[in-house]
């Protein structure tokens, strides 16, 4: 599947320019406490407007941080004390061993009205790992894919490139072709070990020694063509066209093929082909979930913010921002047409019986993917 990015870039603009906004006002009160919350959430992950919005209904001061990776979440969660009152850690397999380790407060869900206009598909699914959902509030899923430079890649493999494919990365022979106008791959052993083991046939949640000497070989075969591995500045390269092939998040690449878009406009030049693809062999799905911390100092805060995330407006606002899908059913009919009707945001049926959710594994099964995960970058 592909993302059509000029109708994609354009609403996004557009939601950028002053498109009609979520009404502030209908936030909840934030509660008798220091009006104060803390917030630690993905880079891109929110409107330009969200917080201040939020700040400006509930007279909270919000101090936000971000971070690339579910494992800086991690650490600063296991080692107690964070600081934070709401996180955004990913589902499988980061927030249900979290969820098990007692590291999330329970929620208070008469403080949630919105919770209502969850989807309860997505509940269900999160309910085998969050009994009851009384830990975490569904958000944001998108896929891992692949992010094309249509012309770059058709010139360097020709006019047959197997565009809708995982060889088009794993295949030695493309990869080779593909190394001067850049690869990137993304730093993160459970989707790089998916991706590759999807493309073998075989499951991706596997952890068998063989397995894991299978997946170290697809990537020996490429890493000399690999320029880098990273969660985040593969989407400024992608954009201004220093990386023709990138490993990525849906929405990641669609925010970088609206950047580079806006930028082409501004220059006077056409926009480059920019695509994201859901390769045919399958792909990894995940879901990105809001929790509040034991610890936390603000939870009447944070409640009042999780709550306010959950109105249909506000939902609908971030999604046209970051073009990732929202956990939020009553928000896709107020979602621009662009992205709601995309299907590499919104996937149709046939694509979604191919996607895989992510699995805990054994602590050392996953050890084991880790080490051979570092093996791989360092090119041993």
């Amino acid at each position: 599947m592909t993302l059509r990015l000029a109708p994609l870039a354009c609403a996004l603009l557009l939601a950028a320019c002053g498109g009609k906004q979520p009404d502030a006002a209908t936030a909840a009160p934030a509660g008798a406490e220091d009006k104060v919350l803390n917030v630690y959430n993905w880079s891109d992950y929110v409107a330009d407007d969200t917080v201040k919005n939020f700040e400006t209904a509930n007279g909270v001061k919000v101090n936000y941080d971000v971070y690339d990776a579910n494992e800086t979440l991690e650490s600063k969660l296991t080692a107690g004390a964070s600081g934070y009152d709401v996180v955004f850690p990913s589902a499988r397999p980061f927030a249900q061993r979290q969820v098990k380790s007692g590291l999330y407060a329970a929620l208070d869900k008469s403080k949630l009205p919105n919770w209502k206009h969850l989807d309860p598909q997505v509940l269900q699914n999160l309910a085998s790992i969050d009994p009851g959902n009384a830990h975490l509030v569904p958000y944001m899923w998108g896929t891992t894919g692949l992010g094309l430079n249509v012309d770059k890649i058709k010139l360097a493999l020709g006019e047959n490139a197997p565009l809708d494919s995982w060889s088009l990365l794993f295949d030695p022979a493309n990869a080779a072709k593909l190394a001067k106008c850049g690869i990137t791959v993304l730093d993160d052993d459970q989707e790089t070990f998916g991706a590759a083991l999807i493309w073998l046939g075989r499951d991706p949640n596997a952890g068998a020694a063989d397995e894991i000497e299978a997946v170290r070989k697809v990537y020996a075969a490429i890493r000399p063509h690999v320029r880098t591995f990273n969660n985040a500045e593969y989407k400024d390269a992608f954009a201004n066209g220093d990386a023709c092939l990138v490993m990525g998040y849906s929405g990641d690449i669609a925010q970088a093929s609206t950047t580079a878009f806006d930028a082409a406009k501004q220059a006077g030049k056409p926009a480059p082909n920019l695509r994201f693809v859901i390769p045919k062999e399958g792909a990894i799905r995940w879901v990105d979930v809001i929790a509040i911390p034991k610890d936390s100092k603000h939870p009447g805060n944070a409640h009042a913010f999780i709550d306010y995330l959950l109105d249909p407006k506000v939902a609908a606002a971030i999604s046209n921002h970051v073009a990732y899908a929202s956990a939020n059913q009553d928000a896709t009919a107020l979602v621009d047409p662009a992205i709601a009707q995309d299907p590499g945001v919104y996937p149709p049926a046939e694509v979604r019986a191919k996607l895989v959710d992510p699995a805990s594994l054994p602590e050392d099964v996953q050890r084991q993917r880790v080490r051979a995960w570092t093996r791989i970058k360092s090119g041993q």
